[in-house]
């Protein structure tokens, strides 16, 4: 066809001929069968790939993310859950053992489309998880919560006393740096599993991002060099490095008893981070054992602790 073959022709200037054949067919097929529940931001071939040559990310074009079996619904400026987040979420599924007998409270701090604690209520059999999942962005809570009733996962917070055991998912608008976090976010610890994929890029590689990236995904869920009061009490080389997060959640943990005893605290780090992300953790959380998991590319990847 003239028309796939001229639009193959201008994707392929932006973003290469073997990127743009595959682009091009999941574009054609989003349109023609999309995902259940979810429409593509653009109604024709063309606006996609005109919106593609501008450079969005084809996540927000097609409107969807895979995230293990889930698919998730994404758009602007939610950030799009990545690969290497979906693999130690699986992992980590893997290594827990949660029951309904013995059910896990799970914490998600930054917690985006909802991707980690959803992918864990899907995974484990049902009630042996009750998830609270806390953001500052009012549109990533608002995803959070279509995604959960896309995975059927129920977003009451007291459905477990059901007769019918299930998973549920409690999103929570709240500022992790603020200084009443731990009331603002309605807490009740201790959690038996805290997660994050919080913020840690340094401002000198933010500034350096692709615009596909910089111009349309959360700063706020990127830039781990945040300004903030709590900052002041860090070491001054550290707000320069990605790693105000870390501090700020290992405070949390060690200050106010966030994880019980023989709990497990993950989180998602930068390149170059996770051995200065371990001595946070070590030196704030009060935990006693850390293991640090590498991604399938061999960076490592994950800051895994344990109490």
């Amino acid at each position: 066809m003239p028309v796939v073959r001229t639009l193959l022709s201008q994707l392929s200037r932006a973003i290469g001929r073997q990127s743009a054949l595959s682009e091009l067919r999941w574009m054609q097929q989003a349109l023609s069968n999309p995902p259940p529940g979810i429409s593509p931001a653009c109604r024709s071939l063309d606006e996609m790939v005109a919106r593609r040559v501008r450079g969005e990310p084809l996540q927000y074009i097609l409107g969807s993310q895979p995230f293990g079996p889930l698919d998730l619904a994404v758009r602007p400026p939610v950030l799009i859950p990545r690969p290497e987040t979906e693999d130690w979420t699986l992992r980590l599924a893997d290594s827990l053992t949660p029951s309904p007998a013995t059910p896990f409270r799970t914490l998600d701090l930054c917690t985006g489309t909802g991707c980690i604690p959803l992918l864990l209520c899907h995974l484990w059999p049902p009630g042996s998880t009750h998830a609270t999942a806390i953001d500052i962005s009012p549109d990533a809570i608002q995803l959070a919560t279509e995604n959960a009733a896309r995975c059927g996962i129920s977003t009451h917070a007291h459905a477990h006393a059901s007769t019918h055991p299930e998973n549920t998912f409690t999103p929570i608008l709240a500022d992790l740096m603020h200084l009443d976090f731990a009331n603002q976010a309605l807490l009740e610890p201790p959690y038996d599993l805290i997660t994050s994929n919080p913020p840690y890029i340094p401002q000198a590689e933010y500034d350096v991002l692709p615009a596909s990236v910089k111009d349309h995904e959360d700063i706020r869920a990127l830039l781990g060099d945040t300004p903030s009061p709590l900052a002041s009490g860090m070491p001054s080389q550290d707000r320069a490095k990605g790693l105000t997060f870390y501090h700020r959640i290992a405070a949390l943990v060690g200050e106010h008893g966030l994880l019980r005893a023989g709990g497990t605290l993950a989180l998602e780090v930068g390149q170059g981070q996770a051995r200065e992300v371990a001595a946070i953790v070590q030196a704030k959380a009060g935990v006693d054992k850390i293991d640090v998991w590498k991604d399938p590319w061999g960076k490592e990847r994950v800051v895994v602790a344990r109490r």
